[in-house]
């Protein structure tokens, strides 16, 4: 991998503002951009078939590839990735950007204002794309701070993987995803706009999100562990909001995906046509069969149980007494949850939950994705391929081909033998500029 620092001249540059931007330049301009030759020695460009390539070479222009050509050539400048595997950019379906789980949360939740929390966004976007993902969904953050992240990262301002933002949960009041907690005049002056209560109030709370700039809507649908109450992991809506959550999504353009550990809240969910679960945690067989009826996906965010786990049972356990007992009781059981949804059919999203577990480890996910009896291959897809068509984002991101954005990673081993050996990721590439060189 010594190999990697013989980038030429202009393809180290990419993080400077100027080039970041021919990201997002039309394919007018492609022609006027040089080209870069990505000498690969091993090359999994298309998870879906598991078939590895050897000895070719990416021709990137702008922000795609425009051929994959037999053999190393090129001249001028060329990114030597010749003794190395690589492989599509990777995408996690749920991180958390502008926070990380601490002992002083609940303290920075009152005293960062929304500007922090985008600045404290940037770090951790930085850190997240040097990991090896160029796409991730934000699912629960500030809509001031989440979108103003999006949009800079996609102006090529600040560096960061694409971003698929939610903003601001819509949840019920009182449960998971509003203000918990606190005394009754900070609640209230904390609680967003997307707090709901009713069918038609829970209407109006999905058209503030997708006017603010939503590009999904994230639901609370069950209680949830970090949330500082005693209510429980159930079902938190009622049938008749969530269909009409559901409904006005559908009919603005929004696919709809639903915090759920709750068995009874998982099922109400996915009967009123919801695309898709965020941790599933008490699924059951009627969960299965109803995935697979309404082409469900699962985000099983495995990492997010076992560091809930190990904080709640650790002699230096941060979180309140409402919270501890929900970790105790959910983070042991996800990992099973994965195996008996695996086994059953149900399709799997790679999705993480980062900023509960720290940002920036998690291709962690994979080892305990296989661990829940998936193959190193099928964790893989469902970081590419299983996580693109998830987010319906197929003809951007997960495989690497003629047309599609140059989004790609570079690992010393075979992860396809070693699925560990993306959590040492030593090259990184996103809209045809380097990243990360080791």
């Amino acid at each position: 991998m010594k190999k990697l620092a013989l980038i030429v001249t202009a393809a180290i540059l990419a993080a400077t503002g100027a080039q970041a931007r021919q990201a997002s330049a039309p394919p007018s301009v492609y022609a006027e951009q040089p080209t870069k030759f990505v000498q690969v020695g091993r090359l999994l460009a298309d998870p879906a078939s598991g078939r590895v390539l050897r000895d070719k070479t990416l021709v990137i222009r702008g922000n795609q590839i425009v051929e994959i050509r037999d053999g190393f050539v090129g001249e001028g400048n060329v990114v030597d990735l010749r003794s190395a595997f690589v492989l599509p950019g990777l995408i996690d379906s749920h991180v958390h950007l502008t926070s990380e789980s601490s002992p002083t949360s609940r303290l920075d939740g009152v005293t960062q204002s929304d500007a922090t929390q985008a600045m404290v966004g940037a770090r951790y976007a930085r850190r997240t794309l040097n990991a090896g993902f160029t796409t991730v969904a934000d699912l629960g953050a500030s809509n001031q701070a989440i979108f103003a992240l999006r949009d800079a990262i996609r102006a090529g301002d600040v560096p960061g993987p694409r971003i698929i933002a939610s903003g601001s949960a819509v949840s019920v009041h009182g449960g998971h995803g509003d203000v918990n907690g606190y005394r009754d005049d900070i609640l209230h002056l904390l609680s967003p706009e997307s707090i709901c209560s009713g069918p038609e109030d829970c209407r109006r709370a999905v058209r503030l999100q997708v006017r603010a700039g939503a590009d999904i809507i994230k639901i609370t649908a069950t209680g949830g562990v970090l949330s500082n109450t005693a209510a429980g992991l159930a079902q938190q809506f009622t049938q008749d909001e969530l269909a009409s959550i559901v409904e006005v999504a559908h009919r603005m353009g929004r696919q709809v995906t639903a915090h759920a550990h709750g068995v009874d809240g998982i099922n109400a969910f996915l009967k009123a046509g919801g695309d898709s679960i965020e941790h599933g945690t008490y699924l059951d067989d009627e969960s299965i069969r109803l995935f697979k009826q309404h082409d469900a996906w699962l985000v099983p965010t495995l990492m997010a149980g076992d560091y809930v786990a190990r904080i709640a049972s650790s002699p230096d356990n941060f979180f309140t007494p409402a919270q501890t007992a929900k970790a105790l009781e959910a983070g042991p059981k996800m990992l099973d949850m994965a195996a008996r949804a695996h086994r059953g059919g149900v399709r799997i999203a790679f999705g993480t939950d980062s900023g509960v577990s720290a940002h920036g480890d998690n291709a962690g996910e994979f080892a305990l994705l296989v661990r829940a009896g998936l193959t190193p291959l099928e964790a893989i897809q469902s970081a590419t391929v299983g996580a693109a068509a998830h987010l319906r984002i197929s003809n951007e991101a997960g495989r690497l081909a003629p047309g599609m954005p140059a989004d790609l990673i570079a690992v010393a081993g075979d992860p396809l033998t070693d699925v560990t050996e993306l959590e040492r990721v030593r090259f990184v590439m996103k809209g045809g500029q380097v990243f990360r060189a080791d």
